[in-house]
């Protein structure tokens, strides 16, 4: 069960043709992550899509260090590699190098290359900080630095009439925080909105992983993957994230309105990279 583990779990990639043939359970040991939070623990992904690794850290009474894994064969974490960081819980602080950044909800912080002596830590343990992340390797140091939700530039988009009134805030990414090739933003939709990312598209220049958040605990989202033609669902609850291959469209509908988290890793960081697909093309 990969769920049980205490190590990173590995990811390997699959192929439109073989994802065609699996079954609801392969489809969700393949691409989805359930469970992303545990107290004091760090749980990491590390999908063979682009190399990216999602995790989740959520410390309780004391800080949780960032140790290395042996998979990655580096001596530190962050040897080859940066990170964003963003907080979907209560307040709490990223340390780095002996600098701090305290994220307050929906903050972001990033870590270049390089950076060292990573801890994660809660205010409080009664409200404690989740601080979702994403890991891609790195070939250039690019300085680490936070951005608030407020610094993220919010742009409302969508309409009531189409259900997706919604509104998304970029923080890393070539107009905001400069990475080597990570692309991490979020989205929140309003109440009674409740599609996210149509019309739907493609971008075979990058893979892409979802995270969804502050949805009810007795709702449930419906995230659609898969070739256009070959279109393949996969039903998820609140704190869980997909992982989406470069060929697959990736949109969903909640059963209540929610947040998500996207983050990009690929060829290209143009945030308009991408090749749309009509909603009447898709089967």
């Amino acid at each position: 069960n990969n769920n049980k583990i205490k190590k990173m779990d590995i990811r390997f990639q699959h192929s439109p043709g073989e994802t065609r043939q699996m079954n609801t359970q392969q489809l969700r040991e393949s691409f989805l992550i359930e469970e992303l939070f545990e107290p004091g623990k760090v749980k990491l992904t590390y999908t063979h899509y682009d190399r990216m690794i999602v995790g989740g850290v959520m410390p309780a009474d004391t800080a949780v260090a960032l140790a290395t894994e042996e998979e990655l064969k580096a001596s530190f974490f962050l040897e080859r590699r940066e990170m964003g960081i963003i907080n979907v819980g209560g307040k709490g602080s990223v340390l780095s190098d002996g600098v701090v950044f305290e994220l307050d909800k929906l903050d972001c912080a990033y870590l270049g290359k390089g950076a060292n002596d990573v801890y994660f830590k809660s205010v409080s343990a009664s409200d404690p900080a989740k601080f979702y992340l994403l890991s891609v390797p790195a070939h250039h140091s690019y300085p680490s630095r936070m951005m608030t939700k407020e610094e993220a530039a919010p742009v409302k988009m969508g309409d009531a009439a189409t259900s997706n009134k919604r509104t998304i805030y970029k923080y890393i990414h070539k107009a905001g925080i400069e990475s080597c090739q990570l692309i991490m933003g979020l989205t929140t939709l309003e109440e009674g909105s409740v599609w996210n990312s149509g019309p739907p598209h493609t971008h075979t220049r990058r893979m892409e992983a979802y995270f969804y958040f502050d949805l009810d605990a007795s709702h449930r989202l419906m995230h659609f993957m898969g070739e256009p033609n070959e279109t393949r669902h996969l039903i998820i609850a609140n704190n869980q994230a997909v992982v989406s291959p470069p060929w697959s469209m990736h949109f969903g509908c909640g059963t209540s309105s929610y947040g998500f988290i996207w983050g990009m890793a690929g060829e290209n960081q143009e945030f308009t990279d991408m090749d749309q697909v009509a909603i009447a093309a898709i089967l």
